[in-house]
């Protein structure tokens, strides 16, 4: 399919989507210095966000395929630097004064939810309410193994921790019994500064975007593009609005685009923000991330 055979959305208005950094917490930038300067040189080039990963451990010899390659392997190998998102994103949050800090993505189903709603809280007020808590259910089953967290409930678990992130943040006193978790009344303080924080889904499957559509404030389908990336978010906007929610409610971002194709496929999906790569290697962070900007605001260029 061409670009120019893609339809626009109706109700979509077309604008640049803004720009932020995915992988920023992996490799050179688990280094202190480096990490700084690329959260103070992304921000003074107005990109919008920082998207930090995470994996607790890489099991040795795993079985499980990396969904987001086609070859099925890890980029860069088990032995990559993969700080923890949120103490990566507190480190540069003191920093930094107005860029968005974000977990990209954030497996939840293999830690307590309470934790993560105290951890992301302690942030949020911390950084003057930056946070993005993207979150997953994950496809590494070596690792939820390792940790002792069940992997085949996963899906079912996001969804209740995902309510209980927001009960803890929103009550003054906390009380919850699912399926997955039973717990309460109990107090989770500080409290996030806007009274919650947005969470972003993050995947590629008919679950995930399900998730999205029913639950997220945001959907980030990784790895998907043109084409595919229409379909995909004229799902989640189907889904949610026979979930009787708003679809514009669920702010969409995705891969930034490699091609004119690739940013009209964006264009017409109304996709709010796009995700450069940190950059890798020596040399000037500062200069990397002004190119990769100047990649995206041309590619778009042509279009608007």
């Amino acid at each position: 399919m061409s670009h120019a055979s893609l339809s626009v959305v109706p109700g979509i208005e077309r604008h640049m989507p803004s720009v932020g950094v995915m992988f920023a917490n992996g490799a050179a930038s688990s280094e202190p210095a480096r990490a700084v300067e690329l959260a103070t040189s992304a921000e003074e080039l107005g990109f919008d966000s920082l998207w930090a990963v995470q994996h607790v451990v890489m099991p040795v010899g795993h079985e499980s395929r990396y969904p987001y390659a086609a070859s099925g392997e890890v980029p860069g190998g088990l032995h990559v630097a993969i700080p923890d998102p949120l103490v990566w994103l507190a480190f540069v949050a003191a920093r930094t004064e107005r860029i968005a800090l974000a977990t990209g993505i954030l497996v939840l189903p293999q830690q307590h939810a309470l934790v993560v709603a105290k951890q992301a809280a302690t942030l949020d007020r911390l950084s003057g309410g930056r946070l993005i808590l993207g979150v997953g259910a994950g496809w590494l089953a070596e690792e939820f193994s390792a940790l002792g967290a069940p992997f085949d409930d996963r899906g079912r678990r996001l969804d209740e921790q995902v309510e209980v992130l927001r009960l803890a943040w929103s009550e003054r006193e906390t009380s919850f019994a699912g399926t997955t978790m039973r717990f309460g009344p109990v107090v989770v303080e500080p409290k996030p500064v806007n009274g919650s924080i947005p969470i972003v889904i993050g995947g590629h499957t008919p679950a995930a975007e399900l998730r999205a559509a029913r639950i997220g404030d945001g959907f980030f389908p990784l790895g998907r593009r043109g084409p595919e990336l229409v379909m995909s978010v004229a799902r989640v906007r189907a889904a949610a609005t026979a979930a009787g929610r708003d679809p514009s409610v669920v702010e969409v971002t995705a891969d930034a685009p490699r091609n004119v194709a690739e940013a009209e496929a964006i264009l017409s999906s109304g996709v709010r923000r796009v995700l450069v790569n940190a950059p890798v290697g020596v040399g000037s962070v500062r200069d990397a991330l002004r190119r990769a900007l100047d990649q995206v605001q041309s590619v778009f260029g042509s279009l608007l």
